[in-house]
């Protein structure tokens, strides 16, 4: 039985403005990662020229020059032009030269790099079917670059996801690892998480007993304002105009949201990199300078090392039809200190401390969820007895939470667990089609009660009875 407890709030926010494992090698290469940036759209592309990005070995100078320290290339080796689909699954010798190229011309540069496997749609979508492939894929990678110093790396797959589960990743990752570590004893190899790379998927990694691994997820948060109007996005033409004000709140949320992912790289001792963070350019400049900023130096302060998505396309910080850069980008990521957060009015929209009962708060079940819901020391308890087999089978609900269309607020909550416990939070429709405009926030909650809280700009039409939601179902 899982009991939750929670204090929750949500405000309108005015913007003024322990095991045997060391890992030192891994640690002391996260050092000397530092600073890096992702040349994306080019080689993780169906083709070089695909997403009109390609690559110039220019491109890799640039980047030296500004100071980064190195460079993450996106590859898609799956192409019938790249390598073979059935046995022996050859990856054409020009594609691998084609790498190599790219690998020397960093090096040349003094630049370490990350070569990955990016896009394997088919071992996304069949695990089993694909899984001789991706591993002879690793074993033929490995050897090709086995004699290469220690400043190029190895990332195995980009954002885990769809068939591939959590568990089946965590299996499969170990299985390429073996065939790294036939030829690559001691180089540094980046362990991606599941479900899209999240940090919700921290949870489900379990690590391999190897000296030099770095954890790597991503970070796109809040995904209302780093993806608005992303024409691969369903509804993201909604979200136009969103902001990053740079408040004291957002600024929570993201400590909040890396919470658990810290804790698990001190109790796991791997160091971890930020491989993709970024946001794209039809959100407005100065709230992505503000975001670059403030995620840049934060990580810094955390000793993550980071790679920004990306030099010279849709979130880039260099044009290539003009052959400039974005400078207050640039400045943000390599520049700039960290400022002082915007400050705010908080004007109180609701708040309890379930003194007097329930609030108003509703445990809906269904899909064969149980649990119940009681009111104990002044917290709302959740007992799971079911949990179902989807988040939303049982779902904690408050109602008639009136949002203003173009309002900032933030969604806020205590919350312990008897045992670590997945669950989702948003503000949303309390109608079809049910949508979440806060966006759909996964958090891991802990045995110690902690915060947690979302930022989020109300960009639909005003709602006087929107809702405020926790799905506590199916957990991972």
């Amino acid at each position: 039985m899982l009991r939750i407890g929670l204090f929750t709030s949500i405000a309108l926010l005015l913007a003024a403005a322990g095991n045997a494992q060391t890992r030192l090698a891994a640690y002391e290469m996260n050092q000397r990662l530092g600073r890096g940036i992702n040349m994306g759209n080019a080689f993780e592309a169906p083709s070089e020229t695909a997403w009109g990005n390609p690559w110039q070995p220019d491109y890799f100078k640039r980047m030296a020059q500004l100071g980064f320290n190195h460079v993450r290339l996106p590859v898609r080796w799956e192409p019938a032009d790249r390598s073979m689909s059935v046995p022996p699954y050859t990856i054409a010798p020009e594609f691998l030269q084609r790498i190599r190229q790219v690998v020397d011309t960093a090096l040349k540069y003094k630049l370490h790099i990350i070569i990955n496997m990016h896009h394997h749609e088919a071992l996304y979508a069949d695990p089993a079917g694909q899984k001789d492939r991706f591993l002879s894929q690793w074993q033929q990678i490995a050897d090709y670059f086995k004699d290469y110093p220690d400043s190029l790396l190895f990332e195995v797959l980009n954002e885990p996801h769809g068939n591939l589960t959590p568990d089946l990743w965590n299996d499969y990752f170990a299985l390429a690892l073996a065939r790294i570590r036939e030829t690559n004893p001691t180089r540094i190899v980046l362990m991606d998480v599941a479900s899209y790379g999240g940090l919700g998927g921290v949870a489900d990694i379990a690590i391999p007993d190897d000296e030099y691994l770095i954890l790597t997820p991503h970070y796109y948060n809040p995904f209302h304002f780093t993806h608005q109007g992303a024409g691969w996005v369903e509804g993201a033409d909604a979200w136009l105009g969103t902001k990053w004000h740079d408040t004291e709140s957002e600024r929570e949320t993201v400590a909040s949201e890396f919470a658990y992912t810290l804790a698990f790289s001190d109790t796991h001792h791997i160091p971890v990199h930020v491989g993709e963070f970024g946001s794209i350019e039809k959100a407005d400049l100065g709230s992505r300078a503000l975001w670059t900023t403030f995620l840049a130096r934060w990580f810094e302060e955390h000793n993550l090392s980071w790679a920004y998505w990306d030099f010279s396309a849709g979130f880039g910080i260099y044009k290539p039809a003009t052959g400039a850069y974005v400078d207050q980008l640039v400045d943000a990521l390599l520049v700039n200190p960290m400022p002082e957060p915007t400050p705010v009015t908080q004007i109180p929209v609701y708040v309890s401390n379930f003194s007097a009962g329930t609030d108003g708060w509703k445990l809906q079940q269904q899909g064969g969820a149980v649990g119940s819901l009681t009111v104990a020391d002044v917290k709302l308890n959740v007992s799971v007895s079911s949990p179902g087999t989807e988040g939303w089978h049982l779902q904690l609900v408050k109602n008639n939470i009136p949002l203003k269309q173009g309002k900032l607020y933030r969604f806020s909550f205590n919350a312990v667990a008897t045992i670590d416990r997945s669950l989702t939070f948003y503000a949303g429709r309390a109608q079809s089609p049910w949508d979440a405009y806060s966006g759909y926030n996964g958090v891991r909650v802990g045995t110690a009660e902690a915060a947690f809280g979302i930022t989020f700009t109300m960009t639909s039409a005003t709602d006087l009875a929107a809702r405020l939601v926790f799905d506590l179902g199916k957990d991972s």
